[in-house]
């Protein structure tokens, strides 16, 4: 073979030192002569033996290094993907010393017209494209032999298809990434771009984890017929393309084929395998003809049905049954994240049922006499009454406080542990009613217990009682089980083990208790009672700490936010010792989105590190009870997303059918909606399991309140002072009924003074309440004491909102009739909360906050501005509670800025709504509070005032009809494609 003085300009590669092959002219880096092709061929044609010694030395000096070679102005460095058109390299630009990737025609392609047409298509669509997600080219040229080539974007993160691993545990960064890709796309068939060969090895990652699309070496423009020749290697990749790409004229296809193509990805990164598989590329573009794609959850049972319905969109074989938009597929991926309803529906039984029985015609019968079932259902449930109350249960327990006997103080956590978990394991269990945590504290260990008379007052007729010895490496635990009718003790047991016997303990004392007590114990509920939570004990004790911080936190506001970041201290140190510890993720879950709800930290990272953590819950247990608790709680304290959060509850309560705090939340939740009937009844039941939780009275009688059912909210508010006589708030909460119901400020006043007098502490705590109490006696020397009293940092009311100091600064300086004090108050009022708006830009109350201050400050289109803007983020249908608060701020900011007209019609819209209860201001509110002086003498608002003083029947407080929940039904027939017949049904 003979060596060429410099590479000839027929040379395909951009390579010195290359050599002609004397067969066929092909050059190569080769030193033996003839080029590998014409060896193999003269090798196959030949009569006789090739020499192997020859043949190998050839493969040897055929596998020659990438690198120390230039292609055009770039310094190849090493070959990074290769396909059937060309070659990509990752490469150093000469001059920028920049790093790219430089992708060329492969040698064989060379004088290709196809192959040419495409590489010159990729360059040319890309080159019109200009966006975040779309991979850049930087140049594209030909090289000194005339090859095309071009360079682009290195993506440092490989592909999505190398971030599997790491994606499958994480669907919503999944999620997150193909929003981001789908949203390219959009912008790409904006510009007339049709991709047509999406898959996970052309989605790149950028060192920041960005999603960059790729390859466009199919694209097409749409208002172009394509004129590539129709192969397997220009049709797409099988497994990822739709149907209609293989069987109708390119200039036939739509964006709906990348939107299959979007949602085959999505199904690949969430279950590991694309829709379809099989042991051909035929088989499989013949299966994706011909069948339905299969089901999300029948290959990831932990994830959502919303995410499944958004897949099954993409994934549907009619083009004119998908998204019609890649922009309205990132909608809904975007609606899924946010934890907002999606747009896209199930397809419906009927039709996905036409094409089923096509293929199975003897269940049509068997479809129509189960119809006919289903419409018999209908009429019962149709003709019900509404909702009646829920049934008592007939066996009560009540799990006393164990008591320490340790030497070391520090364990009486770890006693109130082993209790605790006893406790909670028997509330998985259906036919026991069992007393919540907070109500059996109240009887702690160490004192004489009546125990008749704790079984009266907890309504239950069993208690249990215990003692806990922790040792250096063991523990004893003695337990009894007693009939608190007779006193008689129908079961005891005593335990001395090695410490790490704790939990095998603790769930053959719950299973010993259930025995005696001839409860039945289900197989979902004995597997739950004896799964160990964790095999690591110093990360229990962590947990065990966390646990008590929030416990105790809810009975001192004024400590509540250290104690609850102290709590994720403690949790995280836990779950870093114990990745699987899935109560420590449930309750880090609870405290951050305890913290982000009580405005402590109202933004999206602390929303994200609780969503991280119920991702791992759901990772470790999805069907656990604990699981679904934390995820019900997530979706309504952080998303108010009230269908996914009663989603979770109903599963939790499956799980933990006892649990108080299911109860409680089910009542909150209806509470915000509006739902008033279903918060009494599901408030009664917290109550019945928790009697002597105060906060759960509490907030049974805050539906009483919103009501105006005064009498109701002022027997438990006595209930509350009996339970906790020494607490000032209570006492405070009892007299602040009468200023919301008389307008009675004598009585609130005395109860206040005496706090005052008694306790820094409370007063402190008051201090909002006394200093509105002080506006509406018109007194700036009693609001001036109260301001005292506040914190520096300002206040969170009783609706979450957070009021900054020099709010009340102003507010006391206009009392003075000081304007210029007042101005100046309220400018740094604003300021203080103009950052926290910047801060929690998806919050509305804090946006209303500073649509108040404006007001005040005289500012009257900004401030009606900004407080419409914040009612339109927060509507009542969203939240009944803080969405009245809003529209009632913007009624004040009406009635402040001279806007009379517009103030009544809002007062009036609340006191009468379209749907749902009056829910407006109350009757002391309207008499008394200065914002509303501008109205008074109105017969509109006078009249309104009147009508605040009656009560709302629950009849009419409740928009609905009785409602009926009909869950999924189990598919049990061997063919999984059986799966939507049940559904169906």
């Amino acid at each position: 073979m003979n060596k060429t003085a410099k590479p000839c300009d027929s040379a395909p590669d951009g390579v010195e030192d290359l050599a002609k092959c004397p067969r066929c002219g092909a050059t190569t880096q080769v030193d033996h002569g003839t080029c590998i092709n014409c060896l193999l061929r003269a090798g196959l044609e030949a009569k006789g033996g090739a020499s192997r010694e020859t043949f190998e030395s050839i493969l040897v000096e055929a596998n020659v290094t990438d690198t120390q070679w230039r292609l055009g102005h770039y310094e190849i460095l090493e070959e990074i993907g290769r396909g059937g058109m060309g070659v990509i390299y990752r490469a150093r630009q000469q001059h920028s010393r920049r790093i790219v990737a430089v992708k060329r025609i492969l040698a064989h392609q060379v004088n290709s017209h196809e192959t040419l047409v495409r590489f010159r298509r990729e360059a040319e669509a890309v080159a019109s494209l200009d966006h975040t997600n779309i991979l850049p080219i930087y140049e594209v040229s030909e090289s000194e032999q005339g090859l095309p080539y071009f360079s682009m974007k290195y993506a440092m993160g490989g592909s999505l298809r190398a971030a599997l691993p790491t994606l499958r545990a994480k669907p919503r960064e999944g999620v997150r990434l193909m929003a981001k890709v789908a949203r390219a796309i959009a912008y790409a068939h904006g510009k007339g771009v049709l991709h047509r060969d999406l898959q996970p090895g052309n989605i790149l990652l950028d060192e920041n984890g960005e999603p960059m699309v790729s390859d466009f070496g199919l694209a097409k423009w749409l208002d172009q017929t394509s004129d590539l020749t129709r192969t397997l290697e220009t049709l797409g990749t099988p497994g990822y393309i739709a149907p209609e790409q293989t069987e109708c004229p390119a200039d036939k296809l739509t964006c709906a084929a990348d939107v299959y193509s979007l949602g085959a990805i999505l199904f690949y990164l969430l279950t590991g395998r694309p829709p379809f598989v099989g042991p051909n590329v035929l088989h499989v573009i013949h299966q994706a003809a011909a069948t339905a794609a299969p089901r999300l959850r029948s290959l990831a049972p932990s994830l959502d049905r919303d995410l499944e319905t958004i897949v099954a969109r993409c994934l549907e074989s009619d083009p004119n049954a998908r998204y019609q938009s890649a922009g309205t597929l990132a909608d809904d991926l975007e609606h899924w994240l946010r934890h907002e309803p999606i747009r896209a529906r199930r397809v419906g039984v009927f039709t996905r049922g036409r094409k089923w029985m096509r293929r199975n015609p003897t269940s049509t019968a068997l479809a129509a006499l189960l119809i006919a079932l289903g419409a018999a259902l209908g009429v019962m449930f149709w003709e019900r009454e509404p909702p009646r109350p829920l049934s008592p249960l007939s066996i009560g327990i009540a799990v006393l406080p164990f008591e320490n006997l340790s030497a070391d103080p520090e364990n009486a956590s770890f006693a109130d542990g082993v209790q605790d978990e006893i406790l909670n394991d028997l509330t998985k269990i259906a036919d026991l009613k069992v007393i919540g945590r907070t109500s059996v504290m109240q009887y702690k260990a160490g004192t004489k217990r009546n125990l008749r008379q704790i079984a009266s007052e907890l309504g239950v007729t069993h208690v249990v009682e215990g003692t806990v010895q922790r040792l250096t490496n063991r523990v004893r635990v003695s337990t009894q089980l007693i009939d608190a009718r007779t006193n008689k003790h129908l079961w005891e047991e005593h335990y001395d083990r090695p410490l790490d016997n704790i939990f095998a303990i603790q769930s053959q004392i719950a299973e010993a208790i259930a025995a005696q007590l001839q409860a039945k114990l289900s197989p979902t509920a004995k597997a739950a009672i004896e799964e160990r939570p964790t095999s690591d004990l110093a990360a229990y004790d962590l947990y065990l700490k966390a646990k008590e911080l929030r416990y105790n936190a809810r009975f001192n506001p004024a400590r509540r936010e250290k104690a609850l970041f102290k709590a994720v201290q403690l949790l995280d140190e836990a779950i870093a010792r114990d990745p699987a510890f899935l109560l420590a993720h449930c309750q880090l879950a609870s405290a951050n989105d305890q913290i982000y709800f009580s405005n402590y930290d109202h933004t999206e990272p602390r929303l994200a590190l609780a969503q991280s953590s119920v991702d791992a819950a759901v990772r470790l247990q999805p069907d656990a009870g604990e699981t679904h608790l934390a995820q019900a709680n997530h979706f309504f304290w952080g998303y108010l997303n009230y269908p996914r959060a009663r989603e979770e509850l109903v599963k939790a309560q499956h799980e933990l059918p006892n649990n108080a705090e299911v109860f409680r939340l089910l009542g909150q939740m209806n509470r915000w909606e509006g739902r008033w009937q279903e918060a009494r009844q599901n408030l009664e039941r917290a109550v019945e399991l928790d009697p002597r939780n105060s906060s759960t009275i509490m907030d049974l009688a805050w539906v009483y309140m919103t009501l105006r059912r005064y009498q109701e909210a002022d027997a438990l508010a006595i209930r509350l002072q009996a339970l906790e006589p020494r607490s000032p708030t209570l006492q405070a909460d009892r007299a602040f009924i009468g200023l919301e119901a008389r307008a009675d400020m004598a009585s609130l006043r005395a109860v206040l003074n005496t706090i005052e007098s008694e306790s820094s502490q409370s007063a402190t705590e008051l201090a909002d309440l006394s200093f509105r109490l002080a506006r509406y006696e018109r007194d700036p020397t009693k609001a001036a004491r109260a301001l005292a009293n506040m914190p520096h940092e300002g206040t969170i009311d009783m609706f979450y909102v957070p009021f900054p100091h020099t709010w009340y600064e102003g507010l006391l300086a206009k009392l003075r009739q000081d304007a210029n004090a007042a101005h100046s108050a309220f400018t740094a009022a604003r300021a203080e909360a103009e950052k926290l708006v910047h801060a929690q830009s998806q919050n509305a109350q804090p946006l209303a906050v500073l649509a108040l201050i404006d007001a005040e400050l005289g500012d009257k289109e900004k401030a009606i501005r900004e407080g419409r803007t914040a009612c339109d983020m927060l509507p009542p249908t969203k939240d009944a509670l803080g969405g009245v608060w809003l529209m009632t701020s913007l009624a004040r900011i009406y009635a402040l800025t001279g806007e009379k007209d517009l103030a009544l019609e809002q007062l009036e819209g609340l006191s009468k709504p379209a749907s749902g209860p009056p829910n407006g201001p109350s009757y002391g509110e309207l008499h008394l509070n200065p914002d509303w002086d501008p109205l008074r003498g109105d017969p509109r608002f006078e009249k309104l005032v009147e009508e605040s003083k009656k009560p709302v029947t629950l009849e009419s407080a409740q928009p609905l009809p009785a409602g009926i929940a009909v869950l999924p039904f189990e598919n049990l027939s061997t063919d999984p494609d059986n799966a939507f017949f049940a559904d169906g049904v």
